[in-house]
């Protein structure tokens, strides 16, 4: 990479420099991955199934996430390359992420409640995440690409997978009743892979960064 490129994309880069960002989101998902298996495994009047529950429990992930990344800034990466305050980035990404995700949802509450089968959707919003992982990291390095392309060949493989295999992870669930047991299965499926692809990626984030930032 030419030097005067790279200092110009440096402080585009610099909020995820090591990986900390992917790691925050890919624990994100893999605690609701888990969350979402605790409901669909455990009775209706279980404590996993409470309203409260999953306030309690998504809080512990943002402090976890939140505190997390801060020690990791703090300790390994400013003592490292210094502390940064980037400029106000442009948000608009993030709000049209936010809009598709919003009107995908809209779309999908309808079709559950005119009990269409639907299978194919909630898998291929991973093509919307992918997009997402393409626009705000994989730019920081070639080999995140193919992190890229494993994420859209996941999501068209789940949502290829006949019915009655995504409904037995949610087989004999009460949740059933209101969604789709197949729905219910490629959501889980869906955020396993992308927890799961995140965290490695960011750990060979992390890895790099430490072997090559003294």
């Amino acid at each position: 990479m030419d030097p005067l490129d790279d200092l110009l994309r440096r402080p585009k880069l610099y909020g995820n420099v090591e990986g900390a960002g992917e790691l925050g989101i890919g624990f994100m998902m893999l605690a609701f991955a888990l969350l979402q298996w605790m409901q669909l495994h455990t009775p209706r009047n279980s404590v996993w199934n409470q309203m409260y529950t999953l306030f309690i429990f998504f809080g512990l992930v943002v402090l976890i996430i939140q505190f997390g990344t801060k020690a990791i800034k703090e300790r390994i990466t400013y003592p490292r390359t210094g502390y940064v305050e980037c400029r106000t980035q442009n948000k608009f990404p993030l709000m049209l992420f936010t809009f598709v995700l919003a009107v995908t949802s809209a779309v999908m509450y309808v079709c559950i409640r005119q009990h269409w089968n639907l299978t194919t959707p909630p898998a291929l919003l991973g093509l919307v995440f992918a997009a997402s992982y393409a626009f705000g990291f994989a730019r920081t390095a070639r080999w995140k690409w193919l992190v890229v392309w494993v994420e859209v060949a996941g999501s068209v493989v789940i949502a290829l997978l006949p019915a009655h295999v995504l409904g037995a992870l949610a087989e004999h669930s009460f949740l059933t009743t209101n969604f789709p047991a197949s729905v219910l299965g490629a959501a889980l499926l869906s955020f396993i892979l992308y927890g799961t692809l995140l965290l490695i990626s960011g750990s060979i984030s992390f890895w790099l960064y430490l072997q090559h930032t003294k």
